[in-house]
């Protein structure tokens, strides 16, 4: 029998998806754990498969629509049965929440990336915009995208960016005039910079000194929508800064140490084609210090303190539209090898929105490495309800006194936030020097 399947929640902290790919076309036969679609949260692109078998009979929304859990998005059933009921029942009651609606919330245990970019997962990335109005299934009167405003995904949003494509020269098919993906396929690329070129201008006067005066034509600001994982980012954000109360220890340390141990760990890994990084043997480094100093290890609950009995490093990777915080599993048990190619493939995954929920929650400490943008320091927020957070800066070269003489050195600073709810300041300074300690001799980590 015929019936109307909703959008299903594909994680706990799942508050919307939009609809990114359907795999299966209407009249498709469907096995149980085939394919389905792909669903965009805010977090990744994740997979819905089916439950039941059955025939894909009708298909409710077209592609780039954005939904919340259990609105109807197709009808399943058998082959040749009448649907007509069914698809006017889900036209008339399903109404499409629009993009600018609330952000999703994240359950307990779950967290969004709320710190600086890691070392090799790219720079900082430019906000993903999210369109508004609402999805297939509206009812009438559903009130149209707002004047001006062009409504799509962040999906057609990123498609447009790598084609050039500029969103205001294309014709939705979508309800109320959306775009969807498939109206982008006879688009006209590099219109984006037509249209920049052709942007509004305004012209102004500016005075200089000594009383000389120039005309300068100004283009006029770029509005974007906030996308839904910039929406989750802004408030664990606010929430980490105004709930957790944060301090600060920096420490610098030499670097020359860990940048020999780097170069002859490769040396002895060029036949494999591995190579390592510095922000590899410094997510090592962290989790052998845990080990020595495990009340950094712990968690503020509320009623309790969690002081954790793994070992598990949140990575902080930037992605197209914000941050995502990838963990490496049992760090301090894993070779720095190992963890070199785990985060290599995690980093990958996050940028293509492929990881899994689970990949990214419920690590015991965060690493964000700026270094390799010649940051030299800078505090990172904390990522609750871990109770820390080291932030890297960039080796730098700087004269140092060596046996009483003035040679050339390498130095990196590191900064560690603290939640003091769970980590006193003579807690975190046992910490960063067991850490220090690690790093200028890096054979303990293996001894």
């Amino acid at each position: 029998m015929a019936k109307i399947v909703g959008l299903p929640k594909l994680s706990p902290t799942m508050e919307e998806g939009t609809l990114a790919k359907w795999v299966k076309k209407e009249g498709d036969a469907l096995a149980v754990d085939d394919l389905v679609a792909e669903v965009e949260t805010d977090k990744a692109t994740m997979e819905w498969r089916a439950l039941d078998k059955g025939v894909l009979l009708k298909i409710l929304v077209p592609e780039g629509t954005t939904l919340k859990p259990d609105q109807p998005v197709a009808i399943i059933g058998n082959a040749g049965e009448d649907i007509s009921a069914l698809v006017a029942q889900a036209s008339g009651g399903a109404s499409a929440p629009s993009d600018a609606g609330p952000a999703a919330a994240p359950e307990s245990g779950s967290r969004a990336p709320v710190s600086g970019p890691a070392s090799g997962s790219g720079s900082p990335a430019p906000v993903s915009g999210s369109g508004s109005g609402p999805g297939p299934g509206s009812a009438s009167g559903s009130p149209a995208p707002e004047s001006g405003r062009v409504a799509a995904s962040p999906l057609v949003r990123k498609l447009a960016r790598e084609n050039d494509i500029d969103l205001r020269t294309v014709t939705g098919t979508g309800p109320h005039g959306r775009i969807i993906k498939r109206d982008l396929d006879g688009a006209e690329h590099g219109t984006a910079s037509k249209a920049a070129a052709a942007a509004p201008k305004s012209s102004a006067t500016f005075a200089f000194s000594g009383g000389a005066s120039g005309s300068f034509e100004r283009l006029e600001p770029v509005r974007q929508p906030v996308s839904q994982m910039r929406k989750v980012i802004a408030r664990r954000l606010t929430e980490s800064k105004q709930t957790v109360p944060h301090f600060y220890l920096t420490i610098d340390v030499d670097a020359q140490p860990l940048l020999d141990a780097r170069a002859v760990i490769n040396t002895q890994l060029e036949e494999s084609g591995v190579k390592i990084s510095v922000n590899d043997l410094i997510v090592k480094a962290c989790a052998i210090a845990l080990r020595r100093v495990p009340e950094c290890n712990a968690s503020f609950m509320g009623t309790e303190l969690l002081f954790h009995q793994v070992v598990d490093i949140s990575v902080a990777v930037a992605v197209p539209d914000g941050l995502l915080t990838p963990v490496v599993r049992d760090a301090d048990k894993k070779g720095v090898a190992a963890i070199s190619a785990e985060i290599k493939e995690l980093a990958g995954r996050a940028k293509n929105k492929k990881l899994k929920p689970e990949e990214m929650q419920n690590g015991t400490f965060s690493i964000s490495n700026l270094g390799m943008f010649g940051i030299e320091n800078f505090s990172a927020v904390i990522n609750p309800p871990e109770g820390a957070i080291l932030a890297v800066g960039t080796v730098r070269d700087e004269p140092i006194v060596k046996d009483g003489a003035i040679v050339a050195g390498k130095r990196m600073r590191m900064t560690l936030s603290c939640d003091h709810r769970v980590v006193d300041g003579a807690v975190g300074a046992k910490y960063l020097a067991a850490l220090k300690k690690i790093l200028e001799a890096p054979i303990s980590m293996i001894v």
